[in-house]
C-alpha cells in the first residue's frame, strides 16, 4: 500500500510539501501540487491511503511521539498522558520519532492515522509540524515554541532552570564545573546550557572546553563523557548534568574510578525523575513537571478535539531539589557546609 512517502518520492519533494499538497495547502504552487497529485495518482494513493481529507470518521485514538521510548522520564510522561486518554475513552499511541522523516512517526502525522498528537521529538522538524497540524487535527508541541493552525506548546523554563542549577552550584562556592550536555539539535538542552552559561558569565567564569561533553541525554551517554573526562586527568569541583539520566551514568563512572561524590566532586542533575532520590548519594535535581506537563498536553489535546479555544503556549515552572550530591567548597576545599 502506498505512503505519503512514497509519493512525495515520486513527485521529488520533501515529505511536509507532499502533506501540503495534498491538502490543498495554498503554501504549494499550482504545480507542485499538481505534481504531487499525480503522483498520488499514479500511486493509488488516494484509494489507499490514510489523509485527512479522505477520512471522515474519527479514530479515538492519539499519539505520543517521543525522540526515545526508555528510560524513566519518558515513562512517567506516557503514564500521565495515557491517564488523561483513557478517561477520555481514547487509547493512546507511543511511538519513536527515530528514523526521522523515515520513521512511522512522521507517516501518522502527515498521513492522520490519529486523531491527533503530542510531540516530543526534537528530530521531527518544524516544517513537518506545521504540515500535518490543522484545525481538525490538532498538535502539542512540548519541546520548542512554534506557531501555526492547530500547534499549541507546553513548554518548561529550560533557561531558568539551567541557570539555577549553575547559580546554585556557584553559591556552593564552586567556581570550576562542567557542563554534560544532551543532544546538539535539543532545544531543551540549549536552553539548559544558555541558563549554565548566563550564570557562568554572571559571576565571572570561563567555561573549559575540555569540560564540556556530550551525553545524549542518556545513561551511557553520561557514564562515557564522565569517563572521558576523567581520563583527562584534571576534574572540575563541580558536574551540572542537563538531564539525571545521565547524572546516574556519570554517578557510576566517579565510583569505578574511585572518585568520591559529593566528597571530591559534586553533581547537579535535570528532571528529578524517581530514581534520582534513591541512588547513592541521593541527586540534586531540578525538578521538572513531567507528569504536570503530560496531563496539562492531553487536557489540552483534548479540548481542541471538541473544538474548544485554548492559548498558543503554556509555560511550567521548575524547582531546585536539595539533595545530597553538592557539598560546598571553603576555601578551595570541599567539604560540609
Amino acid at each position: 500500500m502506498a505512503t505519503i512517502k512514497d509519493v512525495a518520492k515520486l513527485a521529488g519533494v520533501a515529505l511536509s510539501t507532499a502533506s501540503y499538497a495534498l491538502s490543498g495547502d495554498s503554501k504549494v504552487s499550482t504545480k507542485t501540487r499538481e505534481k504531487v497529485l499525480e503522483a498520488a495518482r499514479q500511486l493509488n494513493y488516494r484509494k489507499n491511503g490514510f489523509a485527512m481529507d479522505l477520512k471522515k470518521s474519527r479514530t479515538n485514538t492519539i499519539a505520543l511521539i517521543l525522540t526515545d521510548l526508555s528510560g524513566p522520564f519518558y515513562s512517567e510522561l506516557i503514564r500521565s498522558i495515557q491517564d488523561v486518554a483513557l478517561s477520555n475513552g481514547y487509547d493512546l499511541i507511543a511511538c519513536s520519532s527515530m528514523g526521522g522523516e523515515d520513521s512511522t512517526a512522521v507517516r501518522f502525522l502527515l498521513e492522520k492515522r490519529v486523531d491527533g498528537a503530542i510531540v516530543l521529538a526534537h528530530n521531527i522538524t518544524d516544517d513537518i509540524l506545521r504540515a500535518a497540524a490543522g484545525e481538525r487535527f490538532p498538535i502539542v508541541v512540548m519541546d520548542r515554541p512554534i506557531t501555526g493552525d492547530g500547534l499549541v506548546n507546553v513548554l518548561v523554563d529550560g533557561e531558568e532552570g539551567g541557570y539555577r542549577a549553575t547559580r546554585y552550584l556557584i553559591d556552593q562556592g564552586h567556581r570550576s564545573i562542567a557542563y554534560i550536555s544532551g543532544p546538539a539539535n535539543s532545544y531543551d538542552n540549549a536552553l539548559r546550557y544558555e541558563g549554565f552559561l548566563r550564570a557562568m558569565r554572571e559571576e565571572g567564569l570561563e567555561e573549559k572546553a575540555k569540560w564540556k561533553l556530550s551525553g545524549s541525554f542518556i545513561r551511557e551517554g553520561g557514564y562515557k563523557a564522565t569517563k572521558m573526562m576523567i581520563m583527562q586527568g584534571e576534574l572540575p569541583s563541580a558536574v551540572f548534568y542537563a538531564n539525571d539520566e545521565m547524572a546516574v551514568g556519570g554517578l557510576k563512572a566517579f565510583e569505578e574510578a574511585g572518585v568520591s561524590v559529593p566528597g571530591e566532586v559534586s553533581l547537579i542533575g535535570f528532571d528529578d525523575i524517581q530514581l534520582a532520590e534513591y541512588i547513592q548519594p541521593p541527586l540534586t535535581t531540578i525538578r521538572q513537571p513531567m507528569n504536570e506537563s503530560g496531563s496539562l498536553a492531553g487536557h489540552l489535546l483534548f479540548q481542541m478535539l471538541n473544538g474548544d479555544q485554548v492559548e498558543a503556549s503554556y509555560s511550567l515552572r521548575i524547582g531546585l531539589v536539595e539533595r545530597q550530591s553538592v557539598l560546598k567548597v571553603r576555601n578551595g576545599v570541599t567539604g560540609e557546609a
